[in-house]
């Protein structure tokens, strides 16, 4: 077997970023992870417009935090000061789906959980675990995509597939250090743009078994490879900021063409540190 082409560091820390980016292009993974690139290409045009979509999502990030800690809406309003702001803020405290949010006592948002993953780690930060008064475990995820992305592709990006996996594997300190059953799991997408339209994912014991043992296998994939190749989708490189970098065009992509196909996770996601884990 051919030695690998780069030995993965013991310390290690695998995400649904980085697996997804192995997923969709090793080449990415290798230049992200690995040789740790900075290579600083707009991901899509107009940039600005692009970079300020990706401000304004953390900043909404940050006011659901502060309300789910406590803060009072009203208090919190006043720092929606642009006009997407407002509008996602509007839809957040209004919508029907999360207004039993604040009378649950399980709350736990901006919440870091990991586990062994083989001879690693894996990791994921959530924007919050809900438990309610019968013990299920709800993950929401913020997202403030134009358009609402087909419930299919949600359902097979890593992200969906870790972060119930791992809530399974890492959440029992959760509720008492009791086993956690996947089918008290259940993860919703919440749109801001798209407050009426969340996309719910419950979960199974077969689905647990089966993402845990992809897991397993994608990693021991990754760390036994012997090169790093790139995609052969070309369109994916124009939403790439490492495109010049591997010779695969200049030019990024349309913004409105990306979200058209929903193509590259990364695009709008928040990128927060990976702080307050909880280990299991």
């Amino acid at each position: 077997m051919p030695e690998p082409a780069f030995k993965i560091p013991s310390q290690f820390t695998f995400s649904q970023s980085s697996l997804q980016d192995y997923a969709d292009c090793p080449r990415r993974f290798q230049l992200r992870f690995l040789d740790r690139l900075l290579y600083p290409a707009a991901e899509s045009e107009p940039a600005l417009e692009n970079e300020r979509h990706q401000q304004e999502g953390q900043h909404f990030h940050r006011l659901a935090q502060q309300y789910l800690l406590g803060i009072p809406a009203e208090k919190l309003a006043r720092l929606a000061n642009t006009p997407n702001l407002q509008r996602w803020w509007e839809n957040f405290v209004h919508a029907t789906d999360l207004s039993g949010l604040k009378d649950l006592s399980g709350l736990y948002p901006e919440l870091t959980l990991s586990a062994p993953l083989g001879d690693y780690r894996l990791i994921a930060k959530y924007d919050l675990i809900a438990i309610t008064g019968d013990e299920k475990l709800v993950i929401y995820d913020w997202k403030t995509y134009r358009k609402r992305p087909r419930d299919e592709w949600l359902s097979a990006r890593w992200q969906t597939r870790v972060y119930r996996a791992l809530l399974v594997a890492a959440g029992s300190l959760l509720i008492s250090g009791r086993p956690i059953v996947p089918e008290r799991c259940e993860m919703v997408y919440w749109f801001a743009n798209h407050p009426g339209e969340p996309a719910r994912f419950p979960y199974n014991e077969s689905q647990y078994k089966r993402d845990w043992d992809a897991l397993v296998k994608l990693t021991e994939e990754i760390r036994t490879a012997s090169s790093y190749p790139l995609t052969d989708d070309r369109q994916m490189c124009s939403y790439c900021t490492y495109r010049s970098y591997c010779d695969r065009g200049i030019q990024a992509g349309n913004l409105d063409a990306i979200e058209a196909e929903m193509e590259a996770e990364s695009l709008f996601d928040v990128n927060f540190e990976q702080i307050g884990e909880i280990e299991f």
